[in-house]
């Protein structure tokens, strides 16, 4: 196989759409807009959620809840799924992550007691339930609040 051999598969790329470039195009003088009206203009066209005046979903339905900006959500971990590392291990929010068990970090890690733990590890956070520090110490771990 050589270089200009390749090609994409079929179907997979569509050829550039050239608009305004003339009647044999197929695409020439209006360039797919139609004549005149918001949508023929540059920069046309409504804004997402708009319904022709009528009075939108969005302004319709009523407000449900408060969503507290300033809360802090941590990145949570049960005690079972401590049982993957070794005896001994160091374990924070970073080693975690590396293995795939916390996706983001975001304002810290909690551990919570579901499940057991079989391990001797070092489990460093910023918050701990009641339950999982009594687990990891019961399995002869270390604690550590960050």
């Amino acid at each position: 196989m050589k270089l200009h051999e390749l090609s994409p598969a079929a179907g997979s790329a569509a050829p550039a759409w050239r608009k305004g470039r003339g009647p044999g195009s197929g695409n020439g003088k209006t360039a797919g807009k139609g004549h005149k009206g918001q949508n023929a203009r540059s920069g046309g066209g409504v804004r997402p959620g708009f319904e022709g005046g009528q009075l939108p979903l969005y302004r319709k339905l009523p407000k449900r809840g408060f969503h507290n900006k300033f809360a802090t959500v941590y990145s949570i971990v049960n005690v079972d799924a401590l049982n993957c590392f070794e005896d001994g291990a160091v374990i924070d929010a970073t080693v975690l992550s590396e293995a795939g068990i916390v996706k983001k970090e975001l304002d810290g890690l909690k551990v919570l007691g579901r499940g057991e733990l079989t391990k001797q590890l070092t489990v460093k956070a910023k918050v701990f339930s009641a339950s999982a520090k009594e687990k990891i110490e019961a399995a002869g771990g270390k604690v550590e609040v960050v």
